[in-house]
């Protein structure tokens, strides 16, 4: 089988490289070893940010965020709840903090509003007592696999090869250029020639990159997210603090989301799990919403973020930054044909799938530009198509699955 293009990794990331290279007339064939958005995209807190989370310390990708939550209101209305967010202050916290997030949202241009306790308590009866201050942002909450499912399905739609449930077992080297990789979809093992591969792997994307001999240092780490029956919160909380755990209540239909964590991990696919990190989540988020309720869990399930750094001795964890990078393994090890994007958020993923494409773009000699910005999702003019997309795939996932597999 032949491609010119062939991009590994089936989350929202990987499945928007697809896109946007397939709108711009390239032959794209995407494989995921598993379901579309089966790693890191599906089992994430589903917060589309406003950029408010992170305007204090990075305001860069404050900025980044918010341009991109603007465009995925616009294309892809199907897969958000346009909630807003609240950032609260509790009795805890330190208030010049708060401070510190409002002006800083205000010179990354994040739209906010003080808004008065007792009058956040009207629109959120349920918030907890100790809440002393309300800042709203335009927080949302997209569903992960309605987005990664759509991407997918829009690039089929401009011509691109889909191959869900496709292992790749080896990467292609003919001396100094990748031209392909061998897969298996557990009953027929093949090799795809490519002109070009996208690594799009995430967390495993060090496991890809070794098959192709190259060394991509990743320090990703889990998170739990506790899903809770919960009725009647409709705005995403955020604790008014420097990031910790325990500090994001995403609201669902009947249900309320906590998160999360932040812990070192060696392996993806292999990391010890705590059961004191879900009652933490119910101690920490107790701050914030008051009647949460551990005998009402739905799910608990654990995501593993694609954290990247070049000096993993050095930082860790929280520390180190949520933006992502594109590796050109031509110019970086010497090895042509191969382009790896690693670190980012579900927010920025259609960012990060234009940056790969005009990277791939470059290499190949393609001039036609991006058209995601513009160009609405499929399915963005019939909502009940999405989940038809969704259940075709079989993309099942706990981050929403209380969403997309309701009847």
């Amino acid at each position: 089988m032949e491609t010119t293009v062939l991009v590994v990794g089936g989350g929202a990331t990987g499945a928007g490289v697809a896109r946007d290279l397939a709108m711009r007339g390239v032959d794209v064939t995407l494989v995921e070893r598993g379901r579309f958005a089966g790693g890191t995209s599906g089992r994430s807190h589903g917060l589309l940010h406003s950029g408010a989370r992170y305007a204090v310390d990075d305001p860069e990708g404050a900025g980044d965020c918010l341009v991109e939550n603007r465009i995925l209101k616009r294309i892809a209305p199907h897969c958000i709840a346009d909630t807003g967010g609240y950032f609260l202050r509790t009795a805890d916290d330190d208030p010049d903090y708060f401070e510190r997030k409002r002006e800083a949202c205000e010179e990354v241009g994040i739209e906010t509003s003080s808004v008065d306790v007792e009058e956040a308590r009207r629109h959120e009866p349920d918030l907890a007592e100790g809440v002393e201050r309300v800042l709203e942002v335009p927080d949302a909450v997209v569903h992960p696999t309605r987005l990664t499912a759509a991407n997918a399905a829009d690039a089929r739609e401009h011509g691109a090869r889909l191959l869900p449930e496709t292992e790749v077992r080896d990467v292609v080297r003919e001396n100094d250029r990748v031209v392909g990789a061998v897969v298996d979809d557990g009953s027929n093992e093949r090799r795809i020639d490519a002109e070009h591969v996208v690594n799009a792997t995430g967390a495993w994307a060090g496991r890809l990159g070794s098959l192709a001999g190259v060394e991509i240092e990743m320090a990703p780490t889990s998170g739990v997210m506790v899903a809770v029956e919960f009725e009647g919160l409709d705005t995403v909380l955020n604790r008014a603090r420097p990031a910790a755990d325990g500090d994001i209540v995403v609201p669902h239909d009947g249900q309320v989301v906590l998160g999360t964590t932040s812990v070192d991990v060696e392996d993806p696919d292999e990391f010890s799990t705590d059961d004191a990190e879900i009652d933490r989540m119910f101690e920490e988020c107790s701050t914030m919403l008051s009647g949460l309720d551990p005998d009402r869990i739905d799910r608990v399930y654990w995501g593993v973020r694609p954290l990247y750094t070049e000096d993993r001795e050095r930082y860790e964890g929280r520390q180190i930054s949520r933006g992502f990078y594109l590796l050109d393994h031509d110019a970086r090890d010497g090895v042509i044909g191969l382009s790896t994007i690693v670190g980012g958020k579900l927010t920025t993923y259609r960012r990060m799938a234009e940056a790969v494409g005009d990277h791939v773009a470059d290499r190949l000699g393609v001039e036609e530009p991006s058209r995601t910005v513009e160009t609405p999702l499929v399915g963005h003019d019939d909502p009940d198509r999405i989940d038809e997309i969704v259940r075709e795939f079989g993309a099942s996932n706990p981050a929403d699955e209380d969403v997309t597999d309701r009847p």
